[in-house]
This record gives structure tokens, sequence and C-alpha cells, in this order.
């Protein structure tokens, strides 16, 4: 977007419990609810006239309501002017909302329990303000270019770990009777039909597996058609394939037909017209389209329908709040902002055992100033919003300090000049860098939302050698929307730990100062790989052109994968203060082999979402401190099967463990995570064969190996 609860529809849907072991949760009368909700919106749409109906589905223009998107009001059958505002970390322009962590940040967790209260809290804070639509949460851009100016929205390169935080999100966010809406739908430009699937569409089935209210389509194309105007993506894929029961809405201003867009399967326009004002597609030129026959009277009966079913079947026509975009309704949430902020921290050196920090007499503090002035909590654009406080580096530190007796030598700047003074003599000396990126529309520092390189910002490569040089026990942290290349940093002597602090949102530094001092040990992971070199992902943001996507499945560790690529730090990687072992690999199996069959439900076909697998293996703590550990599984495909990643992330669990304690992780194998995309058939198959299993600390630290046959 240019500027951008639903237990009722949980349906069967995935718990993750401390052990890590997905469950069914069963919810209110499931996928059943969409049935209830079409009836009272067929019943609803006997009573509007053609203009009511065109009225729905458009928006009432740009800058003509109290959101960034709104709809008149019906009164005939008590329908509310409908409010659609941003965005996946919070309300924006919102008088007293909350600054939730970004998606990357979350996803930084491993941790479902947190991201599900996330999305709790993100819908509690919607409907508190009267906000019937959230614009989140976000699974494309998937991340597949590191330096994409977007990525920090969405949860990460790999669309298992996206698709199960989407789905922990909108099941959240739509607990409190709030609309979802999963974006960005879908791809850059144009696409081989297995790897959409398996990549790009993957999450979003996820999403619609969760019943989220709408789907945004982007501003792209998709072969060569733009993607709000594209009949094979929007109803092929969405609707028919995915069997979607909501509605599609434009990004704002991405239509760019009125006859098109309609009988494409887009079925509410937004803002309502340009961000001048001028132009407007739908509204009388909709009237008039259907009058004249060339969008029938059914496709806008059928555009309408969906957008009230989604009304009710949140139940929003049943005492929802007016809307007040200044209320306050923060709560206790601000737990949730530093609980995520900390246990999205991931540490990805340590040498010495410099960390955690313990009573130091001395301190030096050196901070890159970034845009966000000193620290970075997210990128900019649309998806963000206004902090209500935020806890700088500096600041948390100092109370820290004060209480343990250290003095602090304050640097705030990133000039090198200065820096010998401020750093010799400490016994540690931070250093804090930054990388920024966002939305095309702003420019910052002469950067249009892509980043142009993966290099930190305002010399922080140059800041952390004088510091280095100076201090032979120098920590860094870094604040980044995505990858940066660490080279010049690993190779100062005098650097002995990096922290990667991600985007931690408005409780930034208490979320830091909890791990540097070990209130907590770090148990974040990386959601994506950190190369030696730039040119390692095989990946790149092209200025005009199409982007043919030649790269196919292999994005990020798969390319490193299958291409022999040592990375720098791969994906799921990130040290703790303890320290764990894995032991005795089960697994059982009951699948067999073939494409799936089942009717088509909110997801896709049924038999995709049954458990034909489960993994189980023991975790224990073998260090002296209490810590959390996310485990992993990836599967790799039999050689029966077309050209595959060596393997594919497609179970994870976080235990908590005292010194000497011992879990099972359990890991819950759906038939989709077994399948590939069969062109020919245009289905998922589970081939035949050996499928290896491999449980581990990372995509590259795996402990255990084993296999299980499919006839």
């Amino acid at each position: 977007m240019h500027l951008r609860t639903f237990a009722v529809l949980a349906a069967t849907s995935l718990a993750w419990a401390e052990t890590g072991e997905k469950q069914a949760r069963q919810a209110g009368s499931g996928f059943a609810a969409w049935d209830a909700a079409y009836s009272q919106a067929s019943t609803a749409l006997s009573k509007l006239s053609q203009q009511d109906k065109v009225n729905i589905v458009t928006g009432v223009g740009w800058n003509k309501g109290p959101c960034v998107g709104n709809t008149p009001a019906i009164g005939s059958i008590g329908y509310p002017q409908l409010c659609l505002q941003d965005g996946p970390l919070g309300i924006r322009f919102g008088g007293s909302v909350t600054a939730f962590t970004p998606g990357i940040q979350a996803a930084s967790t491993w941790d479902v329990e947190l991201i599900r209260q996330r999305g709790i809290y993100l819908g509690a804070e919607a409907k508190g303000v009267g906000v019937h639509v959230l614009l989140g949460p976000v699974a494309g851009a998937l991340g597949k270019i590191p330096n994409g100016g977007r990525n920090w929205e969405g949860f990460g390169s790999d669309p298992y770990l996206t698709g199960i935080a989407m789905s922990e999100t909108i099941e959240g966010i739509q607990s409190n009777g709030v609309q979802a809406c999963a974006k960005h739908f879908i791809l850059n430009e144009q696409e081989t039909n297995r790897t959409m699937h398996e990549l790009y569409l993957f999450p979003f089935a996820d999403a619609v597996h969760s019943n989220v209210a709408s789907v945004m389509c982007s501003y792209n194309k998709v072969n060569g058609t733009w993607a709000c105007e594209n009949d094979k993506i929007q109803n092929g894929l969405l609707k028919k394939e995915l069997g979607f029961k909501g509605y599609v809405m434009s990004d704002w201003n991405a239509q760019h037909t009125t006859n098109g867009a309609a009988n494409s399967g887009m079925d509410m326009t937004m803002p309502g017209s340009d961000f001048n004002g001028n132009t407007i597609l739908w509204g009388p030129q909709l009237n008039t389209a259907v009058n004249n026959g060339q969008v029938s009277k059914a496709r806008l009966d059928d555009m309408a329908k969906r957008i009230l079913a989604s009304w009710y079947v949140l139940k929003q026509n049943s005492g929802y709040p007016a809307t007040n975009l200044k209320a306050n309704v923060q709560g206790n949430h601000k737990e949730n902002v530093r609980a995520v902020a900390r246990d999205g921290i991931v540490l990805l050196k340590n040498d010495d055992d410099i960390l955690p920090l313990k009573k130091p007499s001395k301190l030096a503090e050196g901070t890159d100033r970034g845009c966000n002035t000193g620290a970075l909590g997210m990128g900019w654009g649309s998806g963000t919003t206004e902090y209500p406080y935020f806890v700088a580096p500096y600041d948390a530190l100092k109370t820290r300090a004060q209480s343990d007796g250290t003095t602090i030598n304050l640097l705030s700047s990133d000039s090198t000049s200065g820096v010998a003074n401020a750093a010799s003599g400490a016994d540690a000396a931070l250093v804090f860098i930054t990388a920024d990126s966002g939305e095309g529309y702003i420019t910052v520092e002469g950067v249009t939302g892509d980043r142009p390189n993966l290099d930190p910002w305002h010399n922080g490569n140059q800041l952390v050698q004088a510091v280095a040089q100076a201090n032979k026990n120098t920590i860094v942290v870094v604040h980044s929307t995505g990858p940066i290349i660490l080279e010049t940093i690993l190779a100062q002597p005098g650097v002995k730990a990096v922290v990667w602090a991600g985007l931690p949102s408005q409780e930034n530094d208490n979320a830091l100062v909890d791990v540097l001092y070990g209130l907590v040990s770090p148990s974040g992971k990386l959601p994506y790989t950190i190369a030696k070199s730039e040119s390692d992902y095989g990946t790149a943001v092209q200025r005009g052109g199409t982007n043919q996507f030649t790269e196919g499945l292999f994005i990020d560790y798969r390319h490193f994968d299958k291409n022999g690529i040592a990375p720098r730090y791969e994906f799921g990687f990130g040290l703790s203060y303890t320290n764990f072992t894995y032991s005795s690999l089960s697994i059982t199996s009951t699948a067999s082999s073939g494409p799936a069959s089942g009717d088509t439900i909110p997801g896709g076909r049924s038999d995709l979402w049954d458990t034909v697998a489960t993994v189980t293996a023991v975790v224990k703590n073998t260090g002296g401190v209490p810590g959390a550990e996310v485990s992993q599984l990836y599967i790799s495909l039999p050689s029966s099967a077309p050209s595959s990643p060596p393997k594919q992330l497609r179970g994870f669990a976080k235990l908590k463990l005292a010194p000497g304690e011992s879990k099972t992780a359990t890991f819950i194998l759906r038939r989709r995570d077994l399948s590939y995309w069969e062109t020919g058939r245009q289905n998922w198959v589970v081939p035949s064969g050996s499928f290896g299993v491999v449980v581990g600390a990372s995509s590259r630290d795996l402990r255990l190996n084993g296999k299980f046959d499919v006839s």
C-alpha cells in the first residue's frame, strides 16, 4: 500500500505446545461458519440496490475518511462506514497505540506462542480503535532478494516458517473480531508454476486455511498482467484452488481498469481514487459497466457478498466499536513487544564468553546515528506506526550501569574521531550499527526503498574498525532490516561478540539489556542467511525489465545448499549462553504416494492438511544456565521427485529448558509437507521412495539423521 478473532474461524488449526507438538485446535464450527455468514450476506444482498452494492465494493477516495481506506455506510442493512487501516505492526496514525515488533523480529523468535500473542494484541488494539480491517500480516515479499526494501514487514525467506507465522498471526488478530488482510498477493514478475506453488503461494495457503477475511493484491505484474487484474492468480489460484472465501482488495491505487479488475477477481478497490482524487475506476464507472453488461450483475453480487460475508463471519454486525483512532488501547501490550524483541535477538559470535556482561567497571558506547537517531526499531513506509516511546541504547544501559556501579563513556556519533579516547581503557566497548530500508515512495539518505548494497549505513564498518583497534573486547550490536555483510567487522581481532538485535521497536534497549547482562539466554535464530558476499545470494534487485525468477525454488539457504556455498551464518543459526544436545530420533509414518484427492476447503485440498508422519527427538540442556533451543526439522524428497532443494524446513519446536533438563520435540508432518507441485497434473503429489529427515540447531548444524519410506 502506498501510504499505507477469531475463535469461530480457527477451524482445525495447529496449536504448538511447549513440547513443540502441533495439536489440533477445534474452535466453534470451523469452516462451516462461512456457510452461515454467506447465508446472512445473501439475505442482506436481497435488500440492496445496485448502487448500494457498488458502494460496498468502492472506496470513498483518498483522504476522504478517518482511515487510510473507507467505504460508505449502507443504512438499510446496518452496514457501517468500513475502516481499513495499516498495518502489520500496529495502528498507523493511532494516537495512543503500541508499536509492535516487525514481522521479521517475530519470526526470529521462532516462538509460535509469542507470535500468536502478538497477533491477539494487534487485533485487540485494532478493535479498540474501531478498525474493521487491519492491513496485515505480510507474506509477500517473501524475501528472495536480501536487500528488498520491505522484507522486514514479513517473516523471512522460508515459506514454511512464513506460513506458520501467517497462520498464528491471522488467528490471533481475528480472535478479536477484526478482519485480517494477507498481503501482498503475489510475486514480482514472471514465474514458473512449480515455484509459484512451493515458494510464494505456500504461505498464502496457510493464511486461507486460517480463514483470513481478505487478501490484498499487489502492484506488480504476473506473467505480463497486473496482479489486481490477473484472472489466473485471483480466480484460479486464490479462489478456486485455495478455496478462499473472503474478498480481494486492491493495494492502494493498484487498479488499472474498470472491467478487467472486476472480471478477473478483484472485489474491492482501495482507496477508491488515485492519490490526487482525479482517477476513479469503479463507483459510477462500475455502475455503467454493469448496466452495459461488461461486468455481470452476478459478478457484482459476488463481490459484495464476499465483503459482507467477511463482515458477518467476524460478527462485526453486532456491538462493534465506532472508529476512534485516538483511543488509548495500549494495555499491557508492551510486554509482548519486549518479549519478542528480546527472544528475537540472535547471538552470532561470542568469543571468550565475553557475554553476558559481568558488572564491568567501565563501558564505552559508540552509536551509529541512523535515520532513527542512533538505533533502529523498524523500517520505513506504510507498514510502520508511531512509537509511543522509544527506549534508546544509552538510556537502558545507563540504568543498568548505575545499579552495577559501571561508568559509561558515550560517543554518540558515527565519526571515527575521538573513538580511541572513548573506547580505550574500558572493560568492553559496545558499537551500534544499522542498515535501513522501506517502501519506495519515500527516499531516505538517497535510498529509495531497496537497499543499494548490504553494507551497514553511516560508515558502520569503519566505526567498528576504529573501536576494535582501541578496545580488544568490542561487542557489535546490529539493528538491520535484513542481512548485511559482516566480513570487515569479523576480520577485526578486537571484535569478540556480534549481537544481531534486528528490529526491536519501542522496547529496543530494554530487550537488549536483558540479553547482554544474562537476565535471559539469547534464543533467537536467523530467519534468513547471512552470506560472506552479496553475490553469494544469486538474486538482486532489478531496475526495470522483467524478473524471470530463473533461480526457481532455490532462494536463500536452498540456493546455498544446492550450490555448495558456505554462508557466514546460515538460516536458523543462533548461539546461546548454554549448550544443548540432541538424541533419540524417532519417525513414524502412514504416508502413501500419489496426488492429493480431497475436496477443496479453505487452504486447498482437504487431505493436504492431514497428519501423515510424526518425528520426535530429545533435546537436553547440558549447560549451567536456563535457555531455550529451537530444534529444526528438515526433509529431503526421494529421488523419484523432480529436482528439489537438498533440504526444506518442515518443522520447528522451541523448548525452554532448565540446566540438566530434557524435553521431547515433536514434529507433525502434514501431507503438504511431503508433497511437490506437479505441473502436468496441476496437483500436489507425494513421491514414492525414501524421505530424508534431519533434526538440528540450524540448517547446517544437523545433529540427527534418519529416513522413512513411502511406497
